[in-house]
């Protein structure tokens, strides 16, 4: 086999995407969405995106049970087997942990590229170089490596990596990652893109299959146990009740948090590639095109009159018509309408949970 066929890709497609609210709802979340009105919903582009890297049959999604139909159905090129369905939501290192069981019983020898199913690349062929250049450093140590974003402005909303030298690392791009900080404060996050030693965490990290299962035996033991206990299920009909008493059980912990700021043999390799975890309304404004006024209208059938800087999405083929406001994000879906100030977005998971009291799970 050559380097290209011993790469996986995992994509962890199981979340919710609360805070896209109207658009992002619980039975159909944003990474099955079309938020940019390219033909192609989120997790269609990521599954796009990793075929240039990775053999299409190397590629397997990670969703909730919940969610296995519309994987099916957006990917129906996937077989059966690379769909693997999470009977309870555990965060993301059960979801890894299970990946990586499944990859490595099929090939020992497996690098593992992990990706969310929701995040937006603009530069694909930038993107592309970056991650090569971290599949050799895994494959020449023992070691994880995350991707950082070069930070273009201090984002309250992003993680950060801080990051050294490269000693250890196999490429002179690649670096050591210092520590992974939460989301700073504005004034933080200032201090740190001042100091060129941080990126923002993009998330999506590379290993080899074995430097996985030794850092989960390293880091969560309990969870590696859990998860290796039942190998001989993987791939036959037993899977699925093994995941099941799996999940009854383990951590419920993301791979940051149990994983990644422990290990001390993590690196990153910083890139610029038009990333955006798309987070949020706000997020999705700055990779959009816009008019001359700073408008970006995503719909078939939007007027604008005296309206400047407004992140305006309409999902069907309604007419909008909007005059007269600056600053909003405006959402208009079959049956529901937001309009809030941009710099209030944070408000509308408080939304959400006011309309849920008044008409329970109606509008989620």
């Amino acid at each position: 086999m050559n380097d290209k066929q011993h790469t996986y890709c995992v994509i962890m497609a199981g979340g919710i995407g609360s805070r896209f609210w109207p658009m992002s709802r619980t039975a159909c979340p944003k990474q099955f969405l079309d938020f940019l009105g390219l033909g192609r919903t989120l997790i269609q582009q990521t599954y796009d995106r990793f075929q240039a890297l990775c053999p299409p049959e190397n590629i397997v999604v990670v969703t909730n049970a919940q969610y296995a139909g519309l994987v099916r159905e957006q990917l129906p090129s996937i077989s059966p087997d690379r769909i693997l369905t999470e009977p309870a939501r555990r965060n993301t290192a059960p979801c890894v942990a299970y990946a990586t069981h499944v990859i490595s019983k099929r090939d020992p020898e497996a690098r593992i590229i992990v990706a969310a199913s929701d995040h937006l690349v603009m530069n694909e062929a930038g993107f592309h170089e970056v991650v090569r250049t971290a599949l050799q450093q895994a494959a020449a140590a023992d070691c994880i490596v995350t991707l950082g974003i070069t930070p273009s402005r201090p984002d309250t909303g992003y993680g950060y990596i801080q990051f050294g030298d490269a000693a250890g690392a196999a490429h002179p791009r690649v670096k050591r990652v210092l520590s992974f900080r939460e989301k700073p404060d504005h004034a933080t996050a200032e201090q740190f893109v001042r100091s060129g030693d941080f990126l923002w965490n993009s998330g999506l990290f590379i290993a080899a299959a074995a430097s996985l299962h030794n850092a989960f035996r390293r880091h969560l033991p309990a969870m590696e146990e859990l998860f290796a206990a039942g190998r001989e299920h993987y791939g036959t009909p037993g899977e699925a009740d093994h995941i099941t008493s799996v999940y009854a059980s383990c951590e419920n912990i993301s791979i940051d948090y149990g994983v990644m700021e422990k290990a001390d043999n993590v690196f990153v390799v910083p890139g610029d590639f038009g990333w955006s975890d798309l987070g949020t309304w706000g997020s999705l404004y700055t990779h959009v095109p816009k008019d001359a006024r700073g408008n970006a209208a995503i719909g078939a059938q939007v007027r604008l009159h005296d309206c400047a800087n407004n992140m305006v999405h309409v999902q069907d083929d309604r007419l909008v018509v909007l005059q007269g406001l600056e600053d909003h994000i405006v959402v208009s879906t079959a049956d529901a309408l937001l309009v809030v100030r941009k710099r209030d977005e944070q408000k509308i998971k408080q939304f959400v949970e006011e309309a849920t009291r008044e008409w329970g799970n109606r509008y989620v």
